[in-house]
């Protein structure tokens, strides 16, 4: 009887209803699927587009862009876009009724992912020619020598490891350059170290007290205690209560900022935006020498810091720390430690503690003073740095105060003005 019913309800249904009312159009969907399709196996390039593209359609991980003619964060998805070589993301503003797509490389046929990685591979060595033949095989597309060179001229800025390009070549050959090794720490981490680059900074006078940092960053390859990363506890998770009150965290923009601005754009699935970041700088800023870098520390390290050097860590470990830092950095006199981190998804405290001990396990493992460090977290928007010797060592009052004994720069300005009896004492003393 139900079947009868159903049978005669959509007999009514499909007689008097609208076309578009009738029952749900999946035909424009199969043909959707069949351009993709077809477009696939013209171009293997685009796969991972059109996959990106369906995943859209269900859940995203993007959030919603700002319009840029109105500046309304009240954005949502609405389509897709056929480009040459991609398929891009069309945005509706429902502000003012306007169609846009996210600003990934304006004016460019080739996709801005295509575009990072050809640059990436000249800036590791290889001639233009050499680049273009691996893109090809790597991506499918027929990138021309002329293009490549625009890119770079396009992009110099932003690549200023294509100043130091030339003598890195001499000291390394491009498949030597950069030193990359799967590390299987519960889950791969792809550790990179950058030799050419590493090799030209400290040559430089003031970096040359951190020739401890590339010996530690050779012997990972060969000397790294995997069992630690497999049964030890995780820096990211440790809940440590560091006391940061007086911290001085400074916010601004510099190059980091910069460059996630630009290589984040080219990432469609945030699972990836690490790895695409990591990349692009050890393959082309001038400063970012190590990527994924493992780190640990035991409980007589803590010890040793806490009784010899007078630090304040609230920290006791039944097993061995470790950690995996994302982005290691000389310059300025200094060893930057780096964290890409959302800001509007890092509270203050999480990554100025989790940096903090990375800061003092790296100055265990390469013996250099906490001082020689510098720690700080960023994204496109903004970034944050700090000191992580001012987290676990607090100056003693009777340090704040002047030492009596020093004398007055009045004193010694204006011969006529009396000494203090404590001044006088000490003069006495030395005579």
């Amino acid at each position: 009887m139900k079947n009868f019913l159903k049978q005669i309800l959509g007999y009514f249904k499909q007689k008097y209803l609208p076309i578009s009312k009738q029952r749900a159009d999946f035909s424009k969907t199969r043909q959707i699927d069949v351009q993709q399709s077809r477009q696939i196996k013209k171009a293997p390039h685009l796969a991972s587009a059109a996959l990106q593209s369906r995943n859209d359609n269900t859940a995203s991980q993007e959030p919603a862009l700002i319009c840029p003619y109105c500046s309304s964060k009240d954005t949502v998805k609405s389509g897709l876009r056929k480009k040459k070589y991609e398929l891009q993301q069309r945005f509706l503003c429902n502000a003012c009724a306007r169609l846009f797509v996210a600003p990934k490389a304006k004016g460019k046929s080739f996709p801005l992912k295509v575009i990072l990685e050809a640059i990436s591979y000249y800036n590791t060595g290889f001639t233009l020619a050499e680049s273009c033949r691996f893109l090809k095989e790597k991506s499918g597309l027929d990138v021309k020598e002329a293009s490549l060179s625009n890119w770079l001229k396009e992009y110099k800025e932003l690549c200023s490891y294509s100043r130091m390009r030339e003598y890195g070549l001499k000291l390394y050959s491009p498949h030597q350059v950069i030193q990359t090794v799967n590390l299987y720490h519960r889950q791969v981490y792809e550790f990179s170290y950058h030799r050419a680059k590493t090799a030209l900074i400290l040559q430089d006078f003031k970096h040359s007290k951190f020739e401890n940092v590339r010996e530690f960053l050779e012997a990972v390859q060969t000397e790294c205690p995997h069992q630690f990363f497999q049964e030890g506890e995780r820096a990211s998770e440790e809940n440590v209560k560091f006391d940061i009150s007086g911290l001085a965290i400074r916010e601004k923009q510099n190059f980091a900022t910069r460059i996630a601005n630009l290589a984040l754009q080219a990432v469609n699935d945030n699972k990836f935006r690490h790895k695409a970041l990591q990349r692009f700088m050890i393959c082309n800023d001038s400063v970012t020498v190590a990527t994924e870098v493992p780190v640990y520390m035991d409980e007589m390290d803590i010890e040793h810091m806490q009784e010899v050097l007078g630090f304040n860590i609230p920290l006791k470990l039944g097993k061995v720390m470790t950690g995996h830092i994302d982005m290691l950095q000389v310059r300025n006199g200094s060893v930057h430690i780096l964290d890409y981190k959302p800001a509007k998804n890092a509270k203050r405290d999480k990554p100025v503690s989790q940096l903090t001990l990375y800061a003092l396990a790296l100055s265990r493992l390469t013996g250099l003073r906490l001082y020689d460090f510098k720690c700080a977290w960023f994204d496109e928007n903004a970034y944050f740095e700090f000191f992580p010797l001012h987290v676990v060592y607090k100056l003693r009052d009777k340090q704040k105060k002047e030492d009596p004994a020093q004398m007055k720069w009045d004193t010694l300005a204006d011969p006529g003005v009396e000494k203090t009896s404590e001044a006088a004492d000490v003069e006495e003393k030395r005579a």
